[in-house]
């Protein structure tokens, strides 16, 4: 859903910048919604620990 919602505002603001107008309030949008779309894939850092120490076998 995030990411349907970029496409459309990157083709608002493409269109905006072919017509030479401004997009500041979509070019704020788009940013918040990058954020968004970061915030939900990156992996906890207590999770980065837990992988770090038992994706290996520590004894071998």
């Amino acid at each position: 859903m995030l990411e349907r919602e970029i496409h459309k505002l990157n083709k608002v603001i493409d269109n905006k910048i072919l017509r030479g107008e401004q997009y500041f309030r979509e070019a704020r949008d788009h940013k918040l919604l990058l954020k968004k779309v970061r915030y939900h894939t990156q992996k906890s850092f207590m999770h980065r620990i837990v992988q770090l120490f038992f994706r290996t076998n520590l004894y071998a």
